[in-house]
């Protein structure tokens, strides 16, 4: 807030939540702007020093490693965050309790994730190694429970400090691999040792800052209590995760991992706007949830607004870079990654679905909906699974972008349309697509 202008800070230092939401975007932004600019730089420069088909084996192995992450996480992150919020006097209880469930969750998740690949690719020694080591993170996810501590509180600058100052040690451990030509296999052990880093810090910091961790205690009952609200969420979580990672799956194991570099130097540009919503949504939501208990109409007046800025936000993105992504992939990623223009002009579009998706998200949270939030996202992956299957083969990297685009829309908007419970949420995001609605703000 000490970066805010004086004439902004004035018009909102008398409200509180308000306050809050805007310091706490600012470290977020902060955050995500960083990891964007380093982080795109580092892997550019990664991408080039490695080339398509030792970048798509890479992206193969990571995209491999993220179909299981949400089994570690057990969906518990809404739940723990809500809950929290909802009950402040449980906190210990609550925080102890899922993170011995993430732990064994990282167990579970490992033990697929090795049990797949060596299943999927027996011959394939490297790809192996890749994934046993990438793999080897999910038995971290329990201190994941920081991050939710510092959530519910608004107060994701600690979070931001150790996962910044982690993320640029590590990032400068990478370039000097890079420089001194290091194997594929060096960047696989600096991931790991990164996430290891941040894992440490994250519960040192939990301390400092939080909750002491010999505070936190550990109950049955509130495991079967927060299992019982985030096995939905689980689900869903594994379906957004396969219907995100699984064109790159499809492609490696259908056309080849060449073509997997191909289509993540397009989806590297492509998703790094998705913190967008995240950030601004996971700032809103404990604001939202207050409102909800106030007033119905001020609770959905606040959500008309998130899809408004959401799909503005996203078509700023989207439309610029359609006509610039031949341009941008190949001066970022050079002449052998010109292809991915195409592929990046198309995907770019899943932004608006994203953007919407991920806020209405936290209607089916705040609804207690988590069935049918699931069963919106399922939907999404069948259709893109589908539409992979008649694509890939015709059309490769350019037909996994398009069903990404449709299976994203089919699970953002069309689901809403089908079903009466949540036919609201679908006009509120076809109003919000209404360019009429953008200039009454600038009114």
């Amino acid at each position: 807030m000490n970066l805010t202008p004086s004439f902004i800070r004035r018009r909102i230092e008398h409200r509180p939540n308000l306050l809050r939401i805007v310091d706490n975007i600012g470290w977020l932004f902060l955050d995500k702007i960083l990891r964007m600019g380093v982080g795109l730089i580092v892997g550019v420069w990664i991408a080039r020093y490695l080339g398509p088909e030792q970048f798509g084996l890479l992206s193969f192995a990571a995209a491999f490693i993220g179909l299981f992450g949400a089994i570690a996480g057990l969906g518990l992150q809404g739940i723990v965050v809500r809950d929290i919020v909802r009950n402040a006097a449980g906190k210990e209880v609550t925080l102890g309790t899922a993170a011995v469930l993430q732990f064994f969750g990282g167990l579970l998740a490992y033990g697929l994730i090795l049990s797949t690949i060596f299943w999927l690719r027996p011959d394939d020694a490297l790809a192996k190694t890749l994934v046993a080591i990438l793999g080897s993170m999910m038995l971290f996810k329990a201190s994941e429970v920081a991050v939710y501590w510092f959530e519910s509180q608004v107060q994701s600058k600690y979070t931001v400090l150790v996962q910044n100052g982690s993320f640029l040690i590590f990032a400068g451990i990478k370039v000097a691999l890079i420089l001194n030509s290091a194997p594929l296999i060096a960047f696989a052990w600096a991931t790991m040792a990164e996430a290891l880093v941040v894992a440490l810090l994250m519960l040192v910091m939990l301390g400092l800052r939080g909750l002491k961790l010999w505070q936190l205690k550990i109950s049955l009952e509130r495991a079967k209590g927060l299992l019982v609200d985030s096995w939905p969420l689980l689900l869903s979580g594994m379906a957004i995760i396969i219907y995100m990672k699984i064109d790159q799956i499809m492609l490696g194991q259908m056309v080849g991992d060449q073509a997997v570099g191909i289509y993540s130097a397009a989806v590297r540009v492509s998703e790094v706007w998705y913190f967008i919503p995240m950030m601004i949504v996971a700032s809103v939501f404990p604001v939202i949830l207050e409102a909800k208990r106030r007033s119905e109409a001020q609770y959905y007046e606040l959500l008309q607004q998130l899809y408004d800025l959401m799909v503005w936000l996203s078509v700023s993105v989207a439309l610029p870079m359609t006509y610039l992504s031949t341009t941008v992939v190949t001066l970022l990623f050079g002449e052998a990654f010109t292809k991915s223009g195409t592929v990046l002009a198309i995907h770019i579009w899943a932004a608006v679905f994203v953007f919407l998706g991920v806020t209405s998200g936290q209607w089916f949270l705040a609804e207690n909906r988590q069935v049918l939030g699931f069963q919106r996202t399922a939907l999404g992956l069948v259709v893109n699974v589908a539409l992979n299957f008649l694509w890939i083969p015709e059309f490769g990297p350019v037909g996994a972008a398009v069903a990404t685009v449709v299976s994203q829309a089919t699970a953002s908007c069309l689901f809403d349309a089908a079903q009466p419970i949540t036919r609201r949420m679908f006009f509120m995001k076809i109003r919000s697509m209404n360019p009429i609605r953008l200039s009454g703000y600038f009114r």
